[in-house]
């Protein structure tokens, strides 16, 4: 944020009044939230909508009208807040920008028409895809990527492909709706199809091996001009047309003629809410997922499954591990007790079980004490899980105790994340200068944020500026669109324009919890055909 004593406070109303704010708008796994911005990027009204994905056909996904009504009730929200807190109605803005969930599959026709339902980054059945283009392109095709959906879609012989005309991710195709323009921000571009660092662009080589590698099964696509086109961070994307406009407010209060930044991914939002889009810095996200995102210096050594080489919005090559179970079964068990403290007759809301259950696991036993849990709701490819099924169990002579339990839980939200990080920290000797963390796990001080630290053995970092998580870091892209001054590079406007003075909560790693997540790793990966086994008997 702005250092408040380099000027004067902004008057939010007027703002609004005159146009001068930026709208963020991220469509995440479980909430749908908005923030708009003031002129010096603070966060001045918010809204938000609870949605959740539908497992249809064995396939995750969630439905177009879903994602209107949702977008529109979101808005709404918005609306309101803007009328309660500043007494205005929200009519125009200088610029917005849309951010959502990254990679998935959605396929449309010549005529703008989805061909499937949306097969979001959730889904772990394009194993053979993925296989099959990592070993092709010398580079490393995560199951959930756009490219590895649409090859597996071939694989399977699927009628749509013969009818497809358009590729894009959520944020993309919402863009699109809204500018009527098929762009992508270069980050969220990098999770479709991998990105040649030099040019900007799609990997031309890649493109070229996947066109023949389908050819040769009859199908004669050609994938360049299914894909959106790539823009960098500060790139005019379009403008709010007056259908966009209705689309987002039918109530028709608001106007056309907003700039849009490109669409990006989730990830590259948690990079800018987190001022870690610079070199040799990353941030954690957690929420329904968890990920790390790592900006390196040089090119790794190698391909390592457990690595994706995504970018920054910027367009520099970052390094991510993706987990694809984060804090959901944390969310399930805080469920259960909440309904026990109902049954016995105690009230309480959902952040003070949330407070309670998690600072308890700071008494717990620094190495599980004997026992071990697993979060997997859906597959997940770093332990090569391909169905997910949730699990806790212990030795006979454990200690069950509610602060051991909790520390349990968390340390396997974090436990896959551990194995991928190892592999950067210790496989390549990719150093940090800084690591933040951001995400619904890090709510409650001190404890996610001290185990994370105990995990990687890292100091982390987190700030209030990040509370807004990724909504706000589109809002700071769509800033930085119309308030950058002429050939001002990303990381100098955070530093310089939304960042100086932010104060940071900084958790260094304790000895006792380094090794005491040290010993829970090595039961968590000598469990894993335990949890294996759970998936093939259930």
């Amino acid at each position: 944020m702005t250092d408040t004593d380099a000027r004067p406070p902004v008057d939010a109303r007027e703002a609004i009044d005159q146009g001068r704010t930026t709208l963020g708008i991220e469509l995440g796994s479980t909430r749908i939230k908005a923030v708009l911005t003031g002129p010096d990027h603070a966060a001045i009204a918010v809204g938000s909508h609870d949605w959740e994905n539908q497992y249809v056909d064995r396939t995750w996904t969630y439905s177009l009208d879903a994602v209107w009504s949702g977008l529109q009730a979101c808005f709404a929200s918005l609306a309101e807040d803007v009328r309660r807190r500043h007494g205005t109605e929200l009519r125009s803005t200088a610029a917005l920008g849309v951010s959502a969930m990254m990679h998935g599959y959605l396929a449309f026709d010549a005529d703008g028409e989805l061909l499937t339902p949306f097969r979001t980054w959730r889904n772990t059945n394009t194993g053979d895809a993925s296989e099959q283009l990592s070993e092709l392109f010398g580079y490393n095709i995560p199951h959930r990527w756009s490219i590895a959906h649409l090859y597996q879609a071939v694989l399977n012989g699927e009628e749509h492909i013969g009818r497809l005309a358009h590729l894009t991710t959520l944020a993309g195709y919402v863009h699109w709706q809204l500018t009527g323009r098929q762009v992508l921000g270069v980050g969220d571009a990098s999770g479709m199809f991998p990105i040649d660092i030099a040019t900007g662009g799609y990997d031309a080589r890649m493109l070229g091996q996947f066109d023949e590698l389908v050819a040769g099964r009859g199908v004669p696509l050609k994938l360049a001009d299914l894909l959106p086109a790539v823009l960098p961070a500060g790139e005019n994307a379009g403008t709010l047309t007056e259908a966009g406009a209705r689309l987002l407010d039918p109530s028709g209060t608001l106007q056309p003629g907003a700039a849009l930044c490109p669409p990006e991914g989730d990830a590259g939002t948690g990079m800018v809410a987190t001022n870690s889009v610079a070199r040799r810095t990353g941030n954690v996200s957690a929420g329904t997922s968890i990920f790390a995102m790592i900006v390196l210096d040089r090119e790794l050594s190698r391909m390592h499954p457990e690595i994706d080489l995504v970018t920054t919005p910027a367009g520099d090559l970052v390094a991510m591990v993706h987990c694809n179970n984060g804090a959901s079964e944390l969310n399930a068990w805080a469920g259960l007790f909440a309904e026990f403290t109902a049954a016995l007759g105690v009230q309480s809301d959902s952040s003070t079980i949330f407070e309670t259950l998690f600072r308890s696991a700071l008494n717990g036993a620094p190495d599980g004490g004997g026992l071990m849990a697993f979060n997997n709701l859906s597959g997940e490819p770093i332990t090569k899980l391909h169905e997910g099924r949730p699990l806790f169990f212990r030795t006979p002579g454990s200690d069950l105790t509610l602060a051991t339990f909790m520390r349990t839980q968390l340390y396997a939200a974090l436990a896959t994340l551990r194995i991928g990080m190892d592999v950067l920290q210790k496989a390549e000797s990719v150093q940090l200068d800084r690591m933040f963390a951001h995400g619904g796990l890090f709510k409650t001080e001190g404890v996610a944020q001290n185990l994370l630290a105990a995990a990687i053995n890292t100091p982390v970092s987190v700030g209030n500026l990040a509370s807004e998580g990724g909504a706000w870091g589109i809002a700071v892209l769509a800033g930085f669109l119309v308030n950058r001054t002429p050939g001002q590079s990303l990381d100098d406007f955070l530093t310089t324009s939304v960042f100086a003075g932010a104060e940071l909560d900084t958790a260094e790693p304790a000895p006792a919890d380094v090794a005491g997540f040290n010993a829970f790793m090595e039961r968590y990966v000598a469990a894993l055909p335990v949890q294996q086994a759970a998936v093939d008997h259930s």
